[in-house]
């Protein structure tokens, strides 16, 4: 027979739970202006601006992790936690710098969607979160951090 899977659910719902609470205050509270201004483009200062945020928003990450294992006694395995934490950092790395998730989203036919809601050319238009382009950005960090979640929750010590 197959053995409950009950406590590994648990602990995969607990830390997906986690990192998306750490995604969403490492986003949108702890990036600074110029980290959001800066990171998507071009030169050297948008990379070091974009592995800024990536480093705090990683940190965030293992922090809420650090206090999930705190608050319950769970203890991840080491190597799956940097592994998955790895593979946060990497993706979220990837699509910050706005271009590489732009050139997929065009591949993917949905290059028109990115487009949704952003500022027109010559109109006084105001930015908002309500774009195609943050919607997509939202769901490959929300995507990535299921396998993140998936990972670290695989192995415990």
């Amino acid at each position: 027979m197959f053995a409950d899977p009950t406590a590994e659910l648990g602990t995969f719902g607990a830390v997906f739970a986690a990192l998306y609470a750490a995604h969403q205050v490492a986003d949108h509270w702890i990036q600074t202006q110029w980290q959001a201004d800066t990171k998507g483009k071009t030169g050297w200062l948008a990379n070091l601006a974009c592995a800024a945020h990536v480093a705090t928003y990683t940190l965030t990450g293992v922090f809420a992790l650090f206090a999930l294992a705190a608050a319950t006694g769970w203890r991840p395995d080491p190597w799956h936690l940097v592994i998955g934490m790895s593979i946060s950092a990497v993706t979220h790395y990837i699509a910050d710098r706005r271009t590489p998730l732009f050139r997929l989203a065009c591949a993917l036919g949905s290059g028109r969607f990115w487009t949704l809601g952003a500022p027109r050319p010559d109109r006084d238009d105001n930015p908002s979160l309500g774009t195609g382009a943050y919607a997509l950005d939202q769901s490959w960090h929300v995507g990535w951090l299921f396998f993140a979640a998936l990972f670290i929750s695989g192995g415990q010590s």
